[in-house]
């Protein structure tokens, strides 16, 4: 279980050979690295899929019942989440609810919006999220682009992602129909809305 011993502690991450408290107390608020190396979010946010780091393994459904088990890799997940928020200009204000809001460096952080790899990697997170035991983290991460996005007017590089990739990582069906409605109600013009049937927005 190769995903749940780098959260263990019990190996490091391949090819950069980092252990997981190396991350989270070494690359904390490094920008420079977190935006120029491309082989660590696979293994900050394994998935049951294939990422570009071929040295990376996929998700086991027996791997991730034991990590499900585990509070101390769920709470280094966190950890690792709490370091991407940081890195996207991001704060969870909320570890119960998931609820996040503009970190103090949103500002210089939201030149995230030149590097589209980004979008790739929220959407890694926003999909390990909700196999690793906080599917309740989605949606709030979800509707805070939306409304950087489409109320605020920022992030354009962003919006197609949220609307065609972040909403539908999202796994609870109730929460991905509230994020759609709020996404249609403030997205201009109406008649190019493609995310809903015609027949969902009358009913919005």
């Amino acid at each position: 279980m190769p995903n749940l011993q780098f959260y263990l502690g019990q190996r490091a991450s391949s090819p950069d050979g980092i252990y997981i408290e190396d991350f989270h107390n070494n690359w904390y608020v490094d920008y420079s690295k977190l935006e120029r190396v491309h082989s660590y979010i696979q293994w900050l946010f394994p998935l049951q899929e294939r990422g570009m780091n071929n040295q990376a393994k996929e998700l086991t459904k027996k791997e991730i019942e034991a990590f499900l088990e585990d509070e101390t890799a769920k709470k280094r997940l966190v950890k690792s989440y709490k370091l991407m928020l940081d890195f996207y200009g991001i704060q969870l204000s909320n570890d119960t609810t998931g609820e996040v809001q503009r970190a103090n460096n949103w500002r210089d952080r939201f030149d995230i919006d030149r590097n589209t790899h980004n979008n790739l990697r929220i959407t890694r997170i926003l999909k390990c999220l909700g196999t690793l035991g906080f599917p309740h983290y989605q949606a709030p991460l979800v509707h805070f682009f939306l409304e950087e996005t489409l109320v605020k007017g920022n992030l354009y590089n962003v919006k197609e992602s949220v609307l065609n990739y972040f909403i539908f990582a999202v796994r609870d069906k109730q929460q991905r129909r509230e994020l759609v409605e709020y996404a249609y109600k403030h997205y201009e013009p109406k008649h190019e809305f493609v995310w809903c049937p015609k027949k969902i927005q009358n009913i919005f």
